[in-house]
């Protein structure tokens, strides 16, 4: 069973604590400083021109889940933004497993972030230095397993995931969340969940901070990762599908698609495996297949 909360405690919660405001220890540019003190200037370039990259990690009952293909990505991640992290790879694993004993998490969230420093303000900003922080909280699963079980409504965005020769979409950078979130604000005041991107040619492309599958006579179909991260959760969700016999399409699916599914579902690192039980006007079931991967998923990491 996952270690969750009540949705409206969460929230509760982090606006009782916010997150500058917490205790603990943060990893910052090799040393352990007091998660308050944890402080960059504000006349940052990762803050003002975006040149930031990131990674999003959970542990399961002590353990952290996919560690290495999560400190690959960042790596290259910041390879692609030509940021050069000054610690081996295998350094950043260490203190990323160290952090979250220091801290005593069993059920959390890790957040490994680097980004161009203060010594330089303007676009070209190369001999400024390269910073990296680790960070871990405590962090349950978003539902409870009934809430779980009802679904998600999403609401189609307006906005739409770049071309790669546009943004670099291959990275887990900052700077292509800021539609994720203008997309996920405007759902929300209308009454949904989250929102459903398309891409710029307007194939169905992901939610604002995962990944989706539609299920449709037993068969599996996701979106070809070709504009978005392919996410680690996506691909692990992949692997169990094929095991349990299940036939997986990644390819690219207009929005009419949607329409003749009978599941729809989310994955990521933060949603796990979350329900769809409504896009826009279009109804959906959380149906068997769906039921089977959320089981399995939940076996496979908490081995």
């Amino acid at each position: 069973m996952l270690y969750y909360l009540n949705s409206k405690l969460i929230i509760k919660i982090m606006q009782i604590v916010p997150f500058d405001k917490r205790d603990g220890l943060i990893w910052i540019n090799g040393l352990y400083v007091k998660w308050k003190d944890a402080n960059i200037h504000v006349l940052n370039h990762g803050l003002h021109y975006g040149s930031c990259v990131f990674e999003g990690i959970r542990i399961y009952n002590g353990k952290v889940f996919k560690l290495k293909e999560h400190i690959d990505r960042l790596y290259k991640s910041a390879n692609i933004l030509d940021l050069s992290i000054p610690y081996s790879n295998k350094k950043i694993l260490d203190k990323t497993i160290e952090i979250t004993r220091k801290q005593k998490i069993s059920n959390g969230y890790i957040r490994p972030v680097v980004w161009r420093g203060s010594e330089m303000m303007a676009i070209s900003a190369k001999k400024a230095s390269t910073n990296v922080a680790i960070a871990a909280w405590s962090w349950p699963s978003y539902f409870s397993p009934d809430r779980l079980l009802k679904g998600i409504k999403l609401t189609l965005s307006e906005w739409v995931r770049p071309s790669p020769k546009s943004a670099p979409t291959d990275s887990k950078a900052a700077g292509l969340y800021m539609i994720c979130s203008l997309s996920k604000h405007k759902a929300e005041s209308k009454g949904f969940d989250d929102a459903l991107m398309l891409d710029y040619r307007g194939f169905v492309a992901e939610a604002t901070g995962a990944n989706i599958f539609f299920v449709k006579n037993g068969k599996l179909y996701t979106p070809l990762a070709d504009c978005f991260l392919n996410g680690i959760t996506r691909q692990t969700v992949i692997e169990i599908a094929k095991r349990n016999k299940i036939k997986v399409f990644e390819k690219h699916l207009k929005p009419d698609f949607i329409s003749n599914c009978d599941e729809v579902f989310l994955t990521g690192t933060a949603v796990e495996i979350t329900p769809v039980n409504k896009i826009d006007s279009i109804n959906f079931k959380v149906g068997r297949i769906t039921k089977l991967l959320m089981e399995q998923f939940s076996k496979f990491v908490n081995i």
